[in-house]
């Protein structure tokens, strides 16, 4: 049986001729690029419907739930965020409780505005030692759920940005036995469960509704990710809804074509593909541990395709890291936080790649050995999450209106309730949500961060935040 890309380049090489969208018409004269345009088209006859597939596209999302160990799976094009936005609306009511980790992506609270939900937060534990936020604990959940039997629905990242990887078998288990359902944002464990370096994937650790973003760490183009459902607890019907609504219902074919490809790769190549790539990066890992000021970290459990390299020895930032490494060695890092960059890995790094990264890394190791500190340690922000009190819902406060909203200074802001968030992107995970009272802590943070050169991201007005006068 031939993937959906066979079947869209045996089309694109027939003289059928389309009286229908997209308006480029396959033809390669407007296609003075390598934009695949000759395999762009849209729902034509036997290409199968995604918002109602009965066909071509039904066998791929069925392929994907056998290669995913999951009872259902949807195809997204939209990027995790709609399979996100859908699991948080379908299973949830307007003015539920739910339960949420506090180092969720900003698209969680975006669906807590959009329900009105009221979120009862887990922090996660925070290692000063490293400077990363740990797991969600099961302690903790367990905790919350007998405090507040009101919660709907539980919901947690695991592996966090940074690899962090949560005992999501145990919080599972404890979910359930108060029979609501567990939402894992597995955005980035899309590589989970094809090797015994990795975890297993959350389909088989008990989760009921699981999203993966194949084009964080499989060969799958930007935008492709999967949404699985398993068991009997989440409203599958509701969930279908809201990927219906919120989904384009012109789902793009080439992106398509991307998921069912990725899908035929991990079937058909997993044991090789994955093997070669586990002793390319446990090569890297053991070459990078002779770093003298420079430190590769992690936590206790932890998805090892992650290389995250601590500044906080050297008395740099992140930033200053990053941008080394872009401008003098032309690589470019995921992201920067205030004491660490990430590098993140996959099945399509080459041995070159790597052997540039570990070269980069000790010279600049190297030349760090001799050089004083320029920035100091006090002055870094360490990641951990600010506590804020929330006064307002996010929907709420959304709501507020008239001569007492206000823009104010990070060092003026505090002690106001804040009516927009703030959040560095990457990794997109609110510092201030709409509603809470913003702390001297949290101010203090995100000056620093803006001191130091980072972008905060959600904000009307540049280097102002929008609150409350009389919070």
């Amino acid at each position: 049986m031939g993937t959906l890309y066979d079947k869209l380049k045996q089309y694109s090489d027939s003289d059928y001729y389309g009286f229908h969208m997209p308006g480029h018409k396959r033809n390669p004269q407007f296609a003075d690029c390598d934009i695949p345009y000759s395999l762009d088209i849209t729902e034509i006859e036997g290409f199968d419907d995604l918002h109602h597939a009965e066909g071509i596209l039904k066998e791929a999302q069925e392929r994907a739930a056998s290669v995913y160990e999951a009872d259902e799976t949807h195809f997204l094009v939209n990027g995790s965020t709609v399979g996100i936005l859908s699991a948080v609306l379908g299973l949830t009511e307007k003015n539920d409780t739910i339960l949420v980790a506090r180092n969720c992506h900003k698209s969680v609270y975006h669906a807590i505005q959009i329900q009105e939900l009221k979120p009862v937060y887990l922090y996660p534990e925070f290692d000063r030692r490293i400077g990363l936020s740990g797991e969600v604990s099961v302690e903790d959940v367990q905790k919350e759920l007998e405090r507040n039997p009101q919660i709907k629905a539980v919901m947690i990242v695991s592996p966090t940005y940074d690899g962090v990887v949560s005992d999501v078998k145990t919080i599972a288990k404890a979910v359930h036995e108060k029979g609501i359902p567990l939402i894992v944002d597995e955005a980035h464990g899309a590589h989970f469960g094809f090797h015994p370096h990795f975890p297993k994937n959350s389909n088989r650790l008990g989760a009921d509704i699981v999203i993966h973003s194949l084009h964080k760490t499989l060969p799958s183009l930007t935008q492709t990710a999967l949404l699985h459902m398993n068991g009997r607890l989440a409203d599958r019907t509701r969930v279908r809804e809201y990927l219906h609504m919120l989904q384009s219902s012109s789902p793009s074919y080439i992106l398509m074509s991307s998921i069912d490809n990725c899908m035929n790769l991990l079937k058909e190549q997993k044991a090789g593909l994955f093997e070669n790539y586990v002793n390319r990066l446990e090569k890297l890992r053991s070459d990078l541990k002779n770093l003298k000021v420079l430190q590769i970290v992690k936590t206790e459990h932890y998805d090892n395709s992650k290389i995250v390299i601590s500044t906080k020895a050297a008395g740099m930032s992140g930033k200053k890291l990053q941008e080394l490494l872009l401008r003098q060695y032309h690589l470019q890092m995921e992201m920067a936080a205030g004491t660490y960059v990430l590098a993140m890995t996959s099945v399509a790094d080459t041995e070159e790649g790597f052997a540039r990264l570990e070269h980069a890394l000790t010279e600049i190791d190297e030349t760090l050995q001799g050089t004083a500190v320029t920035e100091k340690i006090g002055n870094l922000p360490d990641g951990e999450l600010p506590r804020l009190d929330q006064i307002y819902s996010c929907a709420q406060a959304k709501r507020l209106t008239g001569s007492c909203k206000m823009f104010l200074t990070w060092q003026e802001s505090i002690g106001h309730i804040a009516l927009e968030y703030a959040y560095l992107y990457p990794p997109g995970i609110p510092l201030i949500v709409p509603g809470e009272r913003i702390t001297k802590e949290a101010s203090d943070l995100l000056r620093i961060y803006q001191e130091l050169g980072y972008s905060i991201e959600g904000l009307m007005v540049k280097e102002s935040i929008e609150v409350w006068k009389n919070g």
